[in-house]
This record gives structure tokens, C-alpha cells and sequence, in this order.
């Protein structure tokens, strides 16, 4: 049976996504992309851009089972925001 890797701590895979979010990533976005969803796999840095979160996690889960996913909103702080309604 092969070994598995360790899966990062949630802290460790917020700050590997920055990374590579910041290197491979943004470079190749268009403006058009602007709050768009990107899941992006920390340790192959592969990547998919969709307006959906499931549509981009969708398709990059069916390239590689395993990602290791780390997910964000092109032009936002964070993918999601929560408020509460008054």
C-alpha cells in the first residue's frame, strides 16, 4: 500500500495557496476574471477559474483526485463573505 503525504495544516495550506496564487496564478488573469473562483492545488500549483466554486473545483478534483484544494475569489479578500441581515 503506498504511503501517503501528510496533508498540511490549515494555516500551512492558506499560506502555500497565497504563494502560488500570487506566483503562478495572478499573472495569467484577465480583467474579465474579476471575482471569479479559483481552485487552485497547492502542491502542483495546477488551477481552474470558473464564475461557479463548484464548476472550478469540479474540474480540477477530475484532473487530480487528490489536490490538495485551496480555493479564493479573484479581487476579493476572500472567497466568501458572511454578514448578517439586519
Amino acid at each position: 500500500m503506498p504511503a501517503t503525504e501528510p496533508h498540511p495544516t490549515p494555516e500551512e495550506l492558506a499560506r502555500l495557496g497565497s504563494e502560488v496564487f500570487e506566483r503562478r496564478v495572478r499573472p495569467m488573469l484577465r480583467p474579465e476574471d474579476d471575482g471569479k473562483f479559483v481552485a487552485l492545488d497547492v502542491q502542483t500549483g495546477d488551477y481552474e477559474v470558473d464564475e461557479d466554486d463548484y464548476g472550478a473545483v469540479s474540474r480540477l478534483r477530475a484532473r487530480n483526485p487528490a489536490a490538495q484544494m485551496w480555493l479564493s475569489r479573484v479581487g476579493q479578500p476572500a472567497a466568501y463573505r458572511m454578514r448578517r441581515e439586519r
